[in-house]
């Protein structure tokens, strides 16, 4: 995509149509831009939408290559479709035919026991055990911890409905060996955070309602399992079967994005917007729509009526810490992790290790280098030569911070070094790339809820300004495609009855 510049317009002239500004050019924030385009389409209410974004590309985190006949996914490879949004845009944007589902063949996981890799116990999902057998089975837990677990079915719910970590809940209901052993490396693996400050009704609230309606976790995972597809191994560490991506990566759903918005909104590509103010010399909020100005780090002024802001939240409160410093104190307190991904390619016949699986994960226990590795071949097809296999494997994040801040070098060392010992990987790799997330990652720390409560309560005090981002509801592709949506949805509602024109005909 090129950059556009717009034109600014004069914010006294009644006559043009509303102005919205979308503030990031990830995920989030083109959604929000295409749902403005289509709002105004369908309402026949014209709009003059332009979209900041710092970098010379619009997609965030999101960015597929190809190389050497590998597909590489530099960040996000997939997405849960037990949600709609993901699925639904993908529709709406021509993208239906595209959308493949995992590799049935390989679907489980595998976890890393004293430098070895083992299977993930087939039912177990995150948290809770739907199967017995395969967890007394399993070589991962101590004859001790596989009692404990079993122990769970009579433990009592919790009393009060206060927000507890990760940890807590898991050590409360099946001992610490579960979460040590398991459950820490699972969760973190998605959330790359501390299980001791994570959220348990922020992230995996089902768990919450699990304990609350069926009092054990092992009853309802028993009484509600679904069925499972029957061509190959069942979903272990996570539920694969509901996830999917697209045939020539998630790129795809960028470049469509862009494809579209470019048609009738301006893009600004590496435009950094500096701070948001109100209009008015005084500070004082405006009465009515309108009334914002954005100053570009070039110390050009653009004047809109409205502005969605898709960034990370400590960006965020940089831009409306001069006219809401409340609203900024409370973005300021969500933390965010690093993390860095080594995407290498192998040849097969360099892999003692079968990788019969989607990956492996990593608890902190075993004191590594990684977090965890994802078999990105075995996942989806397309995505390496048929002789090879494509790996991509996760360093640093909230539990090993200290790594992200080693070069490129030393994380291709690194990944090297722990390929060979646990997976036997010899050699020299077709390539390697690392690809790196600063500050990328939300952390949803206990008291999350309120916290976003709140932020979203003192945002409501500035008509005209919605947030949207992976730091509020949701870090997923869905859910950010959702807060887009959402945004633009409430921007559009904000719209003054004398900004929108009759349907032709009427």
């Amino acid at each position: 995509m090129t950059k556009n510049v717009g034109t600014v317009h004069d914010s006294s002239k009644s006559s043009r149509p509303p102005r919205v500004a979308v503030i990031g050019g990830g995920l989030s924030g083109l959604v929000a831009a295409f749902q403005l385009g289509e709002l105004s389409r369908d309402a026949n209410v014209p709009l003059d939408v332009s979209l900041f974004e710092a970098q010379p590309r619009v997609g965030g985190v999101i960015e597929t290559r190809h190389v050497d006949g590998y597909l590489v996914e530099m960040s996000s490879d997939s997405f849960i479709t037990n949600t709609p949004w993901a699925v639904d845009l993908c529709r709406r944007l021509g993208l239906d035919d595209q959308l493949i589902a995992t590799d049935a063949q390989y679907r489980r996981s595998l976890v890393l026991r004293k430098g070895r890799p083992v299977d993930v116990p087939e039912g177990f999902t995150l948290l809770a055990p739907a199967k017995v057998w395969p967890l007394l089975t399993s070589p991962i837990f101590s004859p001790w911890g596989k009692l404990r677990m079993g122990m769970e079915y009579l433990i009592p719910r919790k009393r009060d409905d206060g927000d507890e970590s990760l940890a807590s809940f898991v050590r409360r209901r099946f001992g610490s060996e579960a979460l040590d052993r398991l459950v820490q490396p699972l969760v973190g693996g998605i959330y790359t955070s501390d299980p001791e400050k994570l959220s348990l009704k922020a992230t995996l609230p089902r768990f919450v309602e699990m304990e609350r309606n069926h009092r054990s976790l092992i009853r309802a995972s028993r009484r509600d399992i679904a069925p499972q597809p029957t061509d190959g191994p069942r979903d272990s560490g996570a539920r694969y079967s509901l996830f999917a991506s697209l045939a020539d990566g998630l790129g795809e759903l960028i470049d469509a994005l862009a494809a579209r918005i470019e048609k009738t909104i301006t893009v600004k590509l590496q435009t950094v917007v500096e701070r948001v103010e109100r209009e008015g010399s005084d500070g004082a909020q405006p009465v009515g729509f309108g009334g914002w100005r954005l100053i570009l780090r070039d110390g050009s002024v653009e004047h809109f009526d409205a502005i969605v802001v898709a960034l990370p939240t400590h960006h965020a409160a940089r831009l409306v810490a001069g006219f809401a410093a409340p609203l900024a104190d409370s973005l300021s307190q969500i933390e965010y992790a690093s993390s860095a991904v080594v995407v290498t390619g192998h040849r097969l016949a360099d892999v003692a290790h079968p990788l019969d699986a989607f990956g492996m994960v990593v608890p902190a226990a075993e004191g590594r280098d990684i977090l965890a590795v994802s078999f990105a071949s075995r996942k989806f097809p397309g995505r390496a030569p048929a002789d090879r296999v494509l790996l991509r494997t996760f360093i640093g994040g909230a539990m090993q911070p200290e790594l992200f801040g080693k070069s490129d070098e030393e994380l291709i060392d690194i990944t090297r070094r722990e390929l060979a010992d646990i997976f036997g990987v010899g050699g020299r790799e077709d390539f390697a790339l690392v690809s790196r997330h600063p500050h990328a990652m939300p952390q949803y720390n206990v008291g999350h809820l309120e916290r976003v409560a709140c932020i979203e309560r003192l945002a409501a005090e500035h008509r005209g300004l919605a947030l949207a981002g992976n730091a509020y509801h949701g870090v997923g592709i869905p859910d950010c495609i959702r807060s887009g949506q959402q945004a633009a949805q409430r921007i559009f509602s904000e719209i003054p009855a004398s900004g929108r024109r009759k349907p032709a005909g009427s």
